[in-house]
């Protein structure tokens, strides 16, 4: 006789174990980053082993856990160092991006989402094609417009160019592909009823794709806000850095100081996932409707 449907499944306890390993296995990096923030001290050696020391030292050596607990490295990185303004221009940065990013790959969305023009299918397929390179690819071209033909070399608003000009080919993706998911009907009838083109689009639409609009505006507040090849290469001004490109200054060839660096990194990712926890009932519908169609 066949073994049954059930039967052949394969044990609960093998997949939780395997989910558990790999729970773990995530965590553990993150875990070592708190612990060194939180433990005062610039060493990544949170505990002083003895001359002899036993398994048990051993093992207490490698389980992310301070001895003590201090929040001297934090309070540090916001006093002691110009940490704020950093944190104060990846903000500008990349609220900035996100705006512009989002408004213009909004009304682009739209346009291929609804009107047929010629170049239409060749405009997405480029946009499709950009994507497949490395965003490395393009830093000598944008270092040559931003900086030399625009002049914009360490300026904020040469960042907010960049991220916005990168984010627009992925946002028009994501937006298009929604956009295609909202009935005509709707645009139909608001038509019949008086209302114009502009009308349509603000009133109707948008709103109708504000999933789709805050999961594009999510991502590209984090490119920005975690961007640090270009940030590095168009910055070379200590008060204009972004937090990212200010954080390596912690770990460098003369100085060692891994606890700023630890605490430096967390109050950095607290923003992010503030805002994550926030749009995270946009994240499933925004997601999923906007890759069905494209």
């Amino acid at each position: 006789m066949a073994p049954s449907r059930r039967e052949e499944r394969t044990p609960h306890w093998i997949l939780h174990t395997f989910l558990a390993a790999t729970v773990i296995y995530t965590v553990y990096p993150v875990l070592w980053v708190l612990t060194i923030a939180f433990s005062g001290k610039q060493s990544l050696a949170i505990a002083d082993l003895p001359a002899d020391p036993t398994k048990l030292d051993r093992f207490r050596a490698v389980l992310p856990w301070p001895t003590r607990f201090a929040f001297g490295n934090f309070s540090s990185v916001m006093a002691d160092q110009p940490f704020a303004r950093w944190m104060l221009n990846s903000a500008i940065v990349a609220i900035g991006a996100t705006i512009v990013g989002v408004a213009l790959s909004c009304t682009a969305a739209y346009a291929f989402s609804r009107f047929k023009f010629p170049g239409r299918r060749f405009g997405m397929m480029s946009f499709l094609v950009s994507q497949m390179f490395p965003g490395t690819l393009t830093l000598i071209p944008l270092y040559i417009i931003i900086v030399q033909w625009l002049g914009l070399g360490s300026t904020l608003s040469g960042l907010v160019i960049v991220y916005a000009t990168t984010s627009i080919p992925f946002s028009v993706w994501m937006l298009k592909g929604y956009f295609d998911t909202i009935p005509k009907e709707l645009e139909e009838a608001a038509v019949m009823e008086g209302a114009g083109p502009g009308k349509i689009f603000w009133s109707i639409v948008l709103p109708l794709a504000k999933p789709a609009i805050a999961i594009t505006a999510l991502f590209s507040f984090m490119t920005g806000w975690n961007e640090f090849i270009q940030a590095a290469t168009f910055m070379d001004k200590e008060e204009m850095y972004t937090a990212p490109v200010g954080l390596r200054f912690f770990v460098g060839g003369f100085q060692q100081q891994w606890g700023y660096f630890a605490a430096g990194s967390i109050i950095v990712s607290i923003p992010v996932v503030l805002l994550f926890l926030y749009l995270q009932k946009y994240l499933v519908s925004g997601l999923t409707a906007g890759s069905v169609k494209g």
